[in-house]
């Protein structure tokens, strides 16, 4: 009978999403244990967050799933929190802002989508490569374990090489570049779970050579789950860009991810359109392929800035191809001038938040 009725806790627990997140509790590891005594269930939960209110609102979802089991009399839930390392407020801050994972890296900023297909990777290599130019020392993890694309977008094919137990990042454009893309074959897809996905994520974080860096762009995948959340977990990420093109479907998407990024106290930068007005290259007329204006309007919705928007054009499509980014290409383009707008409001934002982040003293 003990069993049966913990079966069915842990199917209640089941239905609890971590906020933000589109997983739930049991399958992110949270749940330790569950037991029961006669009608009493205790359930032990572990998280690891600075997010008080996420853990607050999941306790209050514990308990009450909990009570509503069948059998159950009364619920006791214990909750154990620990602080990532760097998190603001946490006690590791006292050592380096990033923890162990990356000592030597200033500002972490994730580059995000609700959906696929929005042209995230090509924000993502873009923007690494307009903050290169700008003076600025840039890493760019490609963390879109499902669907990598950096490698192509960057025209590397090789392996990675490793000295000692180290991992040495390729580097192009001025950007030190690591992907899942140059270790797995190009035709293999990656069926992992939760937990493969977060350890690979964190040996690319902590195991890669990258040195010391001013920006660090992470190409997240599209969604919400688990390499959303080893990201937020693992490393304080100074700030997220959340990209969208401007049809309303893509726009409900981005409000999703637009919503964790606030759920996990990560500060958003604000919200770049692509593959805005097209501009036909014999004629010169405009055209609206995706409607027009969308991005803005959701970031006035929203309240959070407006970066700009990219332009529809073949010409991103084809350097992408080729392993050229289009600011490197084009330099004096159209899209480089977007793109370095972009760079500059994530660097304004990631400086803010440097500046307003407490001070700790090292003794």
């Amino acid at each position: 009978m003990a069993n049966e009725l913990e079966d069915r806790i842990w199917q209640a627990l089941k239905t609890i999403k971590f906020p933000g997140m589109s997983r739930d509790i049991v399958s992110f590891g949270f749940v330790e244990s569950v037991a029961t005594e006669g009608g009493r269930a205790g359930v032990s939960l572990h998280m690891t967050t600075h997010n008080e209110e996420a853990v607050a609102e999941v306790r209050d979802a514990v308990e009450r799933a909990v009570a509503g089991v069948e059998g159950v009399e009364s619920a006791e839930v214990e909750v154990r929190v620990s602080r990532p390392a760097g998190s603001p407020g946490a006690a590791a801050q006292q050592a380096v802002s990033q923890g162990d994972l990356l000592p030597d890296v200033r500002h972490i900023v994730a580059v995000a989508s609700g959906k696929g297909g929005v042209g995230k990777s090509t924000v993502s290599t873009n923007l690494a490569v307009a903050l290169a130019r700008q003076g600025h020392r840039v890493g760019l993890l490609d963390a879109d374990i499902y669907g990598p694309s950096v490698p192509m977008m960057f025209g590397i094919s090789e392996r990675p090489r490793i000295e000692g137990n180290r991992v040495l990042p390729f580097e192009r454009y001025g950007v030190k570049v690591m992907s899942l893309g140059f270790i797995l074959e190009i035709d293999t897809p990656v069926i992992w779970r939760g937990p493969m996905v977060m350890k690979a994520l964190e040996q690319m974080l902590g195991d890669v050579e990258w040195g010391a860096l001013d920006y660090m762009i992470v190409d997240l995948p599209p969604g919400t789950g688990d390499a959303q959340l080893t990201i937020t977990q693992k490393v304080p990420l100074s700030g997220a860009v959340v990209v969208t093109t401007p049809q309303d479907v893509a726009l409900i998407d981005a409000r999703k991810g637009l919503a964790m990024f606030r759920k996990v106290n990560v500060p958003v930068v604000g919200i770049v359109e692509n593959m805005g007005t097209f501009v036909c290259p014999h004629c010169g007329e405009e055209t609206d392929i995706f409607k027009r204006g969308g991005g803005e309007r959701t970031a006035d919705l929203l309240g959070t800035p407006f970066l700009g928007t990219i332009p529809l054009d073949p010409k991103v499509v084809h350097s992408g191809d080729d392993g050229r980014p289009i600011v490197d290409a084009e330099p004096d383009g159209r899209h480089a001038e977007a793109f370095a707008a972009v760079a500059r409001a994530v660097a304004e934002e990631a400086e803010k938040q440097a500046s307003e982040r407490p001070k700790i003293s090292i003794v």
